[in-house]
C-alpha cells in the first residue's frame, strides 16, 4: 500500500509538472506567433508608408512625414525580435536592419518592399499561413458601428471625416479622414486591421489589441472599409476587387485573379439572385482571367478580359449598390402627376371659359365627356405598355425599359424646354387663345370633345412615359413611393380643379413653370444616366468604364463612372446652358416686359359666364 501511495504521489506531480509546462509551452507558441504577426504586419505598413513617401525611383522625400512613420514602424517590429523562433532571429534581424538603411538613403521603394516581402515570406515558411490574420468568422457590421461610436468617433468623428470632438486636440498630425477613397480604401482589410490591432506610430492612434476583442477589431475594421463608400458594405467588396484585378493585370497573377475572385464572392448571391445571367458571366471571366494568367498569356489578351471584367462588375455593382431614395421617388411622382394633371386642367379650364365667353356654357358637357374619354383611353394605353414590355427573355426587358427612358429623356427635355419658354405669361395666352379659336372654328360638339381628348390624352401618354421610366429608375422596391407619390398628387390635384372650376383662383404662371420646368429637365437628366444604364444592361450598347472616374457614382442623379452614360448627360448639360442663355437674352431685349406679374383667372368658368370679360390670362 505505501508502494502504491509513493508511485501515485509520483504520478500526480508528475501530471502537475506537464500541465504546468503545457500551459507555459502553449502560452510561449501564442507569444510567437504574435510577436510574428506583428513583425510581418510592422514591415508591411513600413513598406506602404516608404512607398507614398519617396520618388518611385528612391533618392528624393515628397512626403516626410511617411518616411518617418516608416521607419518608426521598423523601429517598433525590432522590439519583437526576441520572441521569434531562434532559427528565424538572425534573418529577421539582418533584414530589418537592411530595411531601416535603405530608408535612410532613400532606396528606391520597389526594393524596399522586395525585401519586406521577402521577410514576410521567410516567416510565414516557419510559422505557417497563421502569420497574415483572418477573422475566425464573418465580421458583423453591427457590432462594428458600435465599437466605433465607443472606441474612434471621438477623433473620427461620426461619419469618419476626421471631426471628431477631440480631433483638434491631439498632438500630432490630425485624425486620417476615414471616407477618404484615394487613402482608406486603398487599403485591403487586412491593412486596416493591423493599423487598429498596433496603432499607428508617430500619431494619435493607439494600438487596440490590449483593449479590444480579435473579433470586435474584425468587426470595426469591416465598418470601417465601408465608410469611404458611404457605409455601402458591398461598395467596399467592389472596390476591393478592382484592386486586386488591377494587381493582376499588373503582375501577370494567376493568384492575385483568384484572390479577386474570392474577394467577389462577397456579393455573387447577390448579384446571382437578381441576375443569373450576369453572374454567370463574371464566373466565366474570372476563370479565364486566371487561366490566361496562369498559362503567362501576353498583356493585350488579359487587358481583353480585364475589360470585360470591368464592364460586368460596373453592372453587377449597380444592380445590388443603387439604392433608390424613396422620398425623392414619393416627390418626383407627386410634383409629375401635379404638372401633367394641372397642365390638363388647364387647358379644359380655357375650354370651358370659352364656352362661357361665346354664350354656350351647355356645351360643357361635351367638353367634360372628351375630356373623360381621355382619361379611359390612358389607362388603355398604360396596359397595352406595360404588356409590351413584360418581356423577360435574353435581356428584352433591359433593352426596351432603357430606350423608354431614353424616350422620356427627350420628351422630359423638350418639355422642360418649353415650359421654361412659357414663363411670360404673354406666350402661354396665347398658346390657349390658339386652342380656343381651334375649337371656335371646328363649330360642333365633337369637335369640342375632340380637343379635349386630345389635350387630356396627350398629357395621358406622357405621363405613362415619364412613370413607366420613373418606376425603372426607382428599382426593386421602389413602386410603393412612386404609388404614394401618385395618391398624394391625386388628392393634391381635386383641390387645384375644385379652386379652379369653383372658386375662380387665379394661378401664377411664372413661378409655376419655373419650378417645373427645373424639375422635368432633373427628371430627364437622371432617366438619361439611368436609361443608358437599362442599355448596359441589356447589352444593346458597351459599357466602357473610366477607372480613374471610380469614385463619381450618384445613382439617384444616375451618375455613372462610364463614357457612354455621361457623354450622354453632358450633351443635355451643354443644350440646357445654350437653352436658358438664349432664353435669359431675349428676356433682356425685350424692354418693359411686365409679364411675370400675370396670372390665369379662371373666374368665368365657375360663375356661369356672369364675369366672362375676366378671360384666362388677363389681368386684374
Amino acid at each position: 500500500m505505501r508502494t502504491i501511495l509513493i508511485f501515485r504521489n509520483a504520478f500526480t506531480s508528475l501530471s502537475f509538472l506537464f500541465t504546468v509546462l503545457s500551459g507555459s509551452l502553449t502560452a510561449q507558441a501564442a507569444d510567437t506567433l504574435r510577436a510574428a504577426r506583428r513583425i510581418v504586419a510592422a514591415t508591411a505598413m513600413a513598406a506602404s508608408e516608404y512607398t507614398l513617401g519617396v520618388a518611385a525611383g528612391g533618392g528624393r522625400v515628397v512626403a516626410p512625414e511617411e518616411v518617418a512613420e516608416a521607419t518608426l514602424f521598423l523601429e517598433q517590429a525590432r522590439f519583437d525580435l526576441p520572441l521569434l523562433p531562434p532559427p528565424l532571429r538572425p534573418y529577421a534581424d539582418s533584414a530589418l536592419r537592411e530595411l531601416v538603411g535603405m530608408t535612410a538613403r532613400l532606396a528606391p521603394a520597389a526594393a524596399v518592399e522586395a525585401l519586406a516581402d521577402s521577410l514576410r515570406g521567410r516567416i510565414a515558411a516557419v510559422m505557417g499561413d497563421a502569420v497574415i490574420p483572418t477573422p475566425s468568422r464573418p465580421p458583423s457590421l453591427g457590432r462594428g458601428a458600435e465599437v466605433y461610436r465607443v472606441q474612434c468617433a471621438f477623433c473620427h468623428g461620426d461619419s469618419g471625416a476626421g471631426d471628431g470632438s477631440k480631433a483638434a486636440t491631439l498632438a500630432g498630425p490630425p485624425p486620417t479622414n476615414l471616407t477618404d477613397r484615394g487613402l482608406v480604401g486603398s487599403l485591403s482589410p487586412v491593412d486596416i486591421y493591423r493599423r487598429i490591432t498596433m496603432g499607428v506610430a508617430g500619431t494619435s492612434m493607439p494600438e487596440f489589441e490590449p483593449t479590444l476583442s480579435e473579433e470586435d477589431r474584425w468587426a470595426v475594421t469591416a465598418y470601417v472599409a465601408t465608410l469611404p463608400y458611404g457605409g455601402s458594405p458591398s461598395g467596399a467588396v467592389f472596390a476591393a476587387v478592382r484592386r486586386q484585378l488591377d494587381s493582376a493585370l499588373t503582375l501577370r497573377s494567376d493568384r492575385i485573379a483568384l484572390d479577386a475572385y474570392l474577394t467577389f464572392e462577397q456579393v455573387e448571391t447577390q448579384v446571382r439572385a437578381q441576375d443569373a445571367r450576369l453572374a454567370a458571366r463574371l464566373e466565366d471571366e474570372f476563370r479565364r482571367l486566371r487561366q490566361l494568367a496562369g498559362a503567362g498569356a501576353d498583356a493585350a489578351a488579359l487587358r481583353d478580359v480585364a475589360g470585360e471584367l470591368s464592364s460586368d462588375l460596373e453592372l453587377a455593382e449597380r444592380l445590388i449598390s443603387d439604392q433608390g431614395s424613396r422620398a425623392n421617388l414619393l416627390l418626383s411622382s407627386f410634383l409629375l402627376l401635379v404638372r401633367e394633371g394641372f397642365e390638363a386642367i388647364l387647358i379644359i379650364a380655357a375650354l370651358l371659359t370659352f364656352l362661357t365667353r361665346a354664350g354656350a356654357p351647355q356645351r360643357r358637357r361635351d367638353v367634360a365627356w372628351g375630356a373623360w374619354a381621355a382619361v379611359g383611353a390612358s389607362v388603355v394605353t398604360a396596359l397595352v405598355f406595360q404588356l409590351l414590355v413584360g418581356g423577360d427573355q435574353a435581356g428584352q426587358r433591359e433593352v426596351f425599359e432603357g430606350l423608354t427612358m431614353l424616350a422620356a429623356t427627350l420628351v422630359l427635355f423638350y418639355v422642360s424646354y418649353w415650359l421654361l419658354s412659357k414663363i411670360e405669361a404673354d406666350k402661354w395666352q396665347a398658346f390657349l387663345k390658339n386652342q380656343m379659336r381651334a375649337a371656335l372654328t371646328s363649330g360642333s360638339a365633337l369637335a369640342l370633345a375632340s380637343v379635349a381628348f386630345l389635350a387630356v390624352y396627350r398629357e395621358g401618354v406622357e405621363t405613362i412615359l415619364f412613370y413607366k421610366a420613373l418606376l425603372v429608375s426607382g428599382g426593386v422596391g421602389g413602386a410603393g413611393a412612386v404609388a404614394g407619390g401618385m395618391a398624394l398628387g391625386a388628392v393634391a390635384l381635386v383641390g387645384v380643379y375644385f379652386a379652379i372650376m369653383r372658386l375662380g383662383l387665379r394661378i401664377a404662371m411664372k413661378p409655376f413653370f419655373a419650378v417645373t420646368g427645373v424639375l422635368l429637365y432633373y427628371m430627364a437628366f437622371v432617366f438619361a444616366g439611368k436609361g443608358i444604364a437599362e442599355l448596359q444592361e441589356g447589352r444593346l450598347i458597351g459599357t466602357t468604364v473610366i477607372p480613374s472616374l471610380g469614385w463619381l457614382r450618384v445613382p439617384f442623379l444616375g451618375i455613372y463612372p462610364t463614357v457612354q452614360s455621361l457623354a450622354l448627360q453632358g450633351a443635355l448639360v451643354v443644350c440646357a446652358l445654350v437653352a436658358v442663355a438664349w432664353g435669359v437674352g431675349r428676356t433682356v431685349g425685350r424692354s418693359g416686359d411686365t409679364a411675370g406679374g400675370r396670372a390665369v383667372d379662371t373666374a368665368a368658368v365657375g360663375r356661369n359666364g356672369q364675369s366672362g370679360e375676366q378671360a384666362v390670362g388677363e389681368t386684374s
